[in-house]
């Protein structure tokens, strides 16, 4: 649905984006994550064609955002992270404003901004003025203007930025049902936690550039075959430590009282070889678990952050 070669932006001796190629699945959420500075939003922006690419190709939906932006706005709704002018509008006013904007006809506009309204749970806000609403209250109202033209792709730019953690929730349940019914999302933040839980996909920009891209367990399998074991012993964990620290494939050992954390390269074969080898050793084994790992150790593992 989304696909990207080598797209890469320019703003005169800055490199915001370079040669990014990526590819979006239809009907999947892909979350993009990176620190500030990384492209996340620049690249947005040239899909939903509010920029123009410097060099490469980006299509959406089968349309080149950069010779066909007209079809590429039709099956689009971008929602940018800062909301844009809503002064003395009401939210009704606002969502009909960008209906008309839209090519939406008056009856077709009246029929649709009620039943958006009612989905984003903002039918009671309906004759309230956009500034007066909470932050998360903006948020869903800028879901519900992307959603007004009925588009395929939704592209959010930190849509669950400053939310609070109910806020969150209720909007990531509106994302996967959005899904669900076909939709393809295209979603940057900088709530790791949130996208590990959301997204299918997820792809890490470091300095305008891609560095990784897939599933979490793909990436991992990819940059790491380092896994964390979860092991507890019955009694000489101590022993058991200095043990586990000789064997080949294990680079660290962490003991607290009976609990040990181990970093050990191998797949699930070589996982089974070590408790067998830590059972025939005398050691009481109560629980031996790879740990999950989770988007903040992709994110941390390829852009280097939190090493030292």
């Amino acid at each position: 649905m989304i696909r990207t070669e080598n797209l890469t932006k320019r703003f005169e001796q800055i490199v915001a984006v370079k040669d990014l190629t990526l590819s979006v699945r239809e009907g999947t959420i892909f979350g993009l994550v990176g620190p500030n500075g990384a492209g996340k939003t620049t690249t947005l922006a040239m899909l939903a064609t509010l920029l123009r690419p410097s060099a490469g190709r980006a299509i959406v939906g089968g349309y080149d955002v950069a010779t066909q932006p007209d079809r590429v706005r039709r099956i689009v709704g971008f929602n940018p992270d800062s909301f844009g002018f809503a002064d003395d509008l009401k939210v009704t006013e606002y969502l009909d404003f960008y209906g008309a904007c839209y090519g939406m006809g008056r009856l077709e506009r009246a029929r649709r901004i009620p039943d958006l309204l009612e989905r984003v749970g903002l039918a009671d806000k309906a004759d309230a003025y956009v500034d007066s609403l909470s932050r998360g209250m903006k948020q869903r109202l800028g879901l519900a203007r992307c959603l007004l033209h009925d588009p395929a792709v939704l592209i959010l730019d930190e849509p669950a930025s400053g939310l609070d953690p109910g806020t969150r929730v209720q909007f990531r349940a509106m994302l996967k049902a959005l899904r669900d019914e076909g939709k393809t999302i295209l979603i940057s933040s900088h709530i790791l936690p949130e996208l590990a839980d959301l997204c299918d996909e997820v792809g890490i920009m470091v300095g305008g550039t891609l560095v990784a891209a897939g599933s979490v367990a793909e990436i991992l399998a990819r940059i790491s075959g380092e896994r964390l074991l979860h092991i507890e012993v019955l009694e000489n964990a101590e022993g058991a430590a200095a043990w586990l620290a000789e064997r080949d494939g294990i680079s660290r050992v962490k003991r607290e009282g009976r609990q040990l954390a181990v970093a050990f390269v191998g797949g699930e074969a070589d996982q089974a070889a070590l408790l067998q080898a830590m059972v025939a050793e005398g050691f009481r084994v109560l629980r031996f678990q790879p740990a999950a790992r989770t988007l903040e150790d992709v994110f941390l593992s390829v852009t280097g952050e939190g090493n030292g």
